[in-house]
């Protein structure tokens, strides 16, 4: 596994060393600003000091805020998806009107959705699901309007019709188009997350660089970023393997 890992990510692994060695040199030389640019070795004293339970905590308060935003948006998705997909007339009144909305950037909306909102967590579900939900929605109908005509003649000899025709022949037809669409939002669904935690919470990564951010404390900064940016690398590469096993049929070896 480790022989395999290393041929395929060598020259990955060898730019970070080269720019890591480079961000060293830079810093305990004061060829950059040490103040906003700290060591390695301070960034890691600071990720030491605060991964638990600090940075752990805050983890866990994002991923209770971006899990259900994810799931609500998926299901939303998914049904309108279906709909528009297969409906030419509910597409054409429909389709105009939800593109007009989906250009507007979710950050635009941050500010108001956190005035109106009830609470945090409502106004970031919102901004989440917002953000997550109309690449999702987009690749849905997208997926099943390409969908081959000959896997709907054949579900159709098979009489297949109603929840099975749909589980069996036209999700799994459209799949490789609505898991690409949901992992291209998720990347963007992080960033509105953290986002909205700078300013509306005591809790999440985004609350914890925002608060070190505003002392002055740029190892904490630095630690917590890069502590976030491995959890999302983490995290997309899961998604990867879940895609690569729900699309076995599609992609080669």
């Amino acid at each position: 596994m480790i022989k395999r890992f290393l041929r395929k990510y060598w020259i990955t692994l060898i730019i970070i060393a080269a720019a890591f060695g480079l961000y060293d040199y830079a810093s305990s030389n004061s060829l950059i600003n040490t103040f906003v640019f700290p060591s390695p070795a301070d960034i890691g004293a600071s990720f030491k000091r605060y991964f638990y339970p600090t940075m752990l905590k805050n983890l866990v308060a994002t991923f209770q805020l971006l899990i259900p935003s994810l799931i609500i948006a998926i299901l939303l998705a998914l049904v309108l998806g279906v709909i528009l997909g297969l409906n030419s007339r509910i597409r054409e009144a429909l389709h105009p009107i939800i593109y007009a909305i989906s250009v507007i950037p979710a950050l635009l909306l941050a500010p108001i959705a956190l005035n109106l909102a009830p609470s945090f967590r409502s106004a970031s579900l919102f901004l989440i699901v917002y953000n997550t939900i109309f690449p999702t929605l987009f690749a849905t109908i997208t997926g099943i309007m390409t969908i081959d005509k000959r896997y709907l003649d054949n579900a159709a000899t098979l009489e297949l019709k109603g929840w099975r025709k749909m589980t069996k022949v036209v999700l799994p037809a459209a799949m490789p188009s609505i898991v690409s669409g949901f992992i291209t939002s998720l990347r963007s669904s992080f960033l509105v997350l953290v986002f909205a935690e700078m300013y509306g919470t005591q809790y999440g990564m985004g609350f914890f660089i925002k608060k070190y951010s505003n002392m002055g404390l740029y190892k904490e900064v630095w630690s917590g970023f890069l502590f976030l940016v491995v959890v999302l690398i983490i995290v997309m590469k899961l998604f990867e393997k879940l895609q690569t096993r729900l699309l076995d049929w599609t992609i080669d070896d």
